[in-house]
């Protein structure tokens, strides 16, 4: 097992493999027109540098959160599609004459995952216009928009069937004819997909929180799931500690198999009243972590490693040699001793370690990588928009560089939601894409640790303060003091850093919901839900479906009066998790003074929880 520990992009080890590049080919420098029971541990913050931020910007028009792998390399092996959701553009670049065109979206499209067809058609996912667009790259034209789902997320093209499938967050599964027109199979499958592989004659579709990885067959059916494990140890009986969530990105590799770069969580005791307490001695030994699972379908067992310094693992590819994967590390672009783009050898994948290469010159703060069948590295960074091209080994033609747009997008408070804190993790570590993790963790503060399930950000928090579950937080200051500044080593942020932190969170906006099956239900559980007899609207009311306060409801103390807004997309639901479902959460474990639903029949329930889920 190697493990690389250089930390500096100055001090990189020159990668001796992946992506070599052939520099005529490209034209480079060529004139061309559940917690375990150890106890809390108390964790030392790693020595380096922190985050800087220059001067404080924000944009009158929120940049989105980031969401990574918008980067497509074409077939003729010159051509690459960024899909720039910052700027709602398509940017095609010729890699060889340098020469860049553009597209124009619509405003608030934020164009995603992108793939080409056997006609060369592009299709680009746009993960708010609820739609794709076909286009002609090499005319730089729209052929058409087809709406799928009001929040498409991965998609991949069938060569077989020349159909393209597109996975979206509410979770359908749409299949399209590639040449154009309405789709030809339409199914439901689990909320929150991610990505979608072609594996014969079945698909591979990713989970985006849980990190699953399901087996879809030719029927719509789910007929295997596998979820990416880890060896990882903590505390002194060495019991496993980590599980897996946040799958960023998932792609298809030449054996068959799926490489997933996705995150661990420390499912034990984690001490809040420490200074540090969320990182480690070494970049690899935090609460949150990297990881790159090789994962084939219907195995029993999954290699995998985790990633040295890999904060926001976004994107991932394979080298043309077919012998190492390069990770994108958004969180790292503000800090000046970490590397944005590390290599992993797959001969590391085999088991756990620390591993990882970080590839040196990398500029901007990436956001997507690919690598060339000519073996070259390419890189989308969104801030500023440009493209690299870099040969490590090739010092004649180390890179390239090719602007994009000379509209900057830089926001302090987005860069200081998605920086590295200096701990190895950032606030959108656990609250990705402005969200939430998904995961109960367990807090400590020198005694029994308590349960506590992540909180989502989602549909502008400010004006629903005290924060934390236990509105022990009175404000974001409060927050950023307690845990950016103590928890996560993070330093000090100035009253307008502060202010643009505030803009930028309170605008993250919610998830588009897709249509309810069944409206009348919806109507039928709206009613419920306004009953003063059931007592719901009591306290979930007003514009953020809260009234801010702190009460105990019989589920083990008082906490804070969640917003309700985007609930359906929020398991497990309560502050512990102990409701998998809506459902559960009106059974034993939702508390006796949770309104009064004791009375309500399991048809009411039902039509109770159609309506929330349309919130």
């Amino acid at each position: 097992m190697r493990v690389w520990l250089a930390a500096g992009l100055l001090l990189a080890l020159v990668p001796t493999e992946g992506c070599e590049l052939i520099a005529a080919a490209v034209g480079i420098g060529i004139d061309e027109s559940s917690p375990s029971s150890e106890s809390p541990q108390t964790r030392v913050a790693p020595v380096g540098s922190q985050p800087t931020f220059g001067s404080t910007v924000s944009q009158a028009s929120s940049p989105p959160p980031i969401s990574g792998g918008t980067l497509l390399l074409l077939k003729d092996g010159r051509t690459a599609v960024a899909a720039d959701p910052d700027r709602d553009m398509i940017f095609v670049a010729d890699l060889r004459n340098k020469k860049v065109n553009q597209i124009a979206l619509g405003q608030g499209d934020e164009p995603g995952r992108s793939v080409e067809d056997a006609n060369g058609l592009v299709h680009v996912c746009l993960r708010r216009g609820g739609a794709i667009v076909d286009l002609d790259v090499l005319h730089g034209q729209i052929v058409s928009r087809r709406p799928v789902c009001p929040a498409p997320r991965g998609i991949a093209y069938d060569a077989k069937k020349d159909l393209v499938h597109v996975v979206c967050a509410g979770g359908e599964l749409v299949s399209l004819p590639a040449a154009g027109g309405d789709p030809v199979q339409r199914v439901m499958l689990e909320r929150d997909l991610r990505d979608v592989l072609v594996s014969g004659d079945q698909l591979l579709v990713s989970r985006f929180r849980s990190a699953e990885l399901l087996t879809i067959d030719g029927t719509g059916e789910i007929v295997d799931r596998v979820l990416p494990t880890s060896t990882d140890t903590e505390g002194p009986d060495a019991a496993p500690a980590f599980t897996s969530s946040m799958a960023w990105r998932t792609i298809a590799l030449p054996s068959g198999q799926a490489a997933m770069v996705h995150q661990l969580g420390n499912s034990g005791a984690i001490e809040t009243g420490t200074p540090g307490s969320y990182g480690g001695p070494d970049p690899c030994s935090g609460v949150v972590r990297s990881r790159v699972s090789l994962i084939t379908p219907g195995a029993s067992w999954i290699a995998g490693t985790t990633i040295n310094q890999a904060v926001l693992p976004v994107d991932v590819a394979i080298s043309a040699d077919q012998q190492s994967l390069f990770v994108v590390a958004a969180g790292n672009s503000h800090m000046s001793d970490r590397a944005t783009v590390i290599q992993v050898a797959l001969t590391d994948t085999t088991e756990d370690n620390c591993v990882g290469s970080p590839l040196s010159a990398t500029t901007g703060q990436p956001i997507a990588v690919a690598c060339q069948a000519s073996g070259a590295v390419v890189i989308q960074s969104r801030e500023p928009a440009q493209i690299q091209v870099i040969d490590p080994n090739n010092p004649e033609f180390a890179q390239l560089t090719i602007s994009l747009s000379n509209d900057s997008r830089e926001d302090t408070g987005h860069a200081i939601f998605h920086s590295d804190s200096g701990a190895g993790l950032a606030c959108a570590s656990c609250h990705a894409e402005g969200g939430e993790d998904g995961r109960v963790w367990s807090f400590s503060t020198g005694g029994a640790s308590d349960l506590r399930r992540t909180q989502s950000l989602r549909g502008g928090i400010i004006g629903t303060e005290p924060f934390h579950w236990s509105g022990d937080e009175k404000n974001l200051s409060a927050v950023m003091d307690d845990v950016f500044v103590k928890r996560m080593s993070g330093p000090k942020v100035s009253p307008d850093q502060l202010q643009a932190l505030s803009t930028w969170v309170n605008a993250i906006p919610l998830l588009p919901s897709s249509p309810a099956s069944d409206g009348d239900a919806v109507a039928r559980g709206d009613t419920l839900f306004h009953n003063a007899k059931v007592g719901c609207a009591g306290c979930h009311s007003g514009g953020h479906l809260t009234d801010n306060l702190t009460v105990d409801i019989g589920t083990g103390g008082a906490f804070q009066v969640p917003s309700l807004l985007g609930v359906g997309f929020r398991a497990p639901f309560l502050h512990d998790g102990c409701a998998p479902t809506l459902t559960d959460r009106f059974g034993t474990c939702g508390g006796k003074n949770h309104g009064q639903t004791s009375h309500l029949t399991s048809s009411d329930i039902s039509d109770l929880v159609a309506y929330l889920e349309t919130l």
